[in-house]
């Protein structure tokens, strides 16, 4: 789920636990976990509902001062769209992703299984093998911006990224505020594959 910068302490200290937007159906489902920049969140509901129906308390769990302040962000409903509230709750056990990330100890199943996976990416890529050359890149260039090493490569921003969190999710690479790095998951693969 998507909340800008001001919204994150209050999620991450639990003070918001509701959202609300337009979607033609949710985006989310009930039960499952997302990252969120205010920390991992697990929805605990999705209902339809409608801006008369919202009060003046579940403004406050949602982040904003006032009802008129939250209609403000709505603004006027699209004509496709339905109002959703989403309920969520922190997560506070230890994030899969980044313990998997920390281990740099891999055997010879982790190495075929890592190396399965990112063929896997390769092959199925409308530009051609990508996942290795993206390893060695961010570890040539730690910390570099996203739209150069994009351009390092030929390839537009977005989809980069893209495929960099596809690479986060193996727990091969870490975001950083500018840039990324290889996880020491990614460096002991790119050592042992070299």
């Amino acid at each position: 789920m998507r909340f800008t910068k001001p919204f994150w302490a209050g999620i991450a200290d639990g003070s918001i636990t509701t959202a609300y937007r337009w979607w033609t159906r949710p985006t989310v489902v009930e039960g499952r976990i997302y990252r969120t920049g205010g920390g991992r969140v697990r929805v605990t509901s999705v209902a339809e509902t409608t801006p008369e129906a919202v009060t003046a308390r579940a403004v406050k769990k949602a982040g904003y001062s006032s009802l008129g302040e939250l209609q403000a962000y709505l603004g006027t409903r699209p004509a496709d769209r339905h109002l959703y509230m989403v309920r969520f709750e922190v997560v506070d056990e230890p994030d899969p992703r980044q313990e998997l990330a920390a281990n740099a100890d891999l055997s010879a199943d982790d190495i075929a299984d890592i190396t399965k996976r990112l063929d896997r990416y390769d092959n199925a890529s409308s530009h051609g093998a990508w996942t290795r050359p993206t390893l060695e890149l961010i570890a040539q260039h730690p910390a570099r911006r996203a739209p150069d090493l994009a351009d390092m490569v030929n390839r537009e921003t977005k989809p980069f990224k893209l495929d960099v969190r596809k690479l986060k999710n193996l727990g091969l690479t870490h975001s950083l505020r500018i840039g990324y790095e290889l996880s020491p998951r990614g460096a002991a693969y790119l050592k042992r594959t070299s």
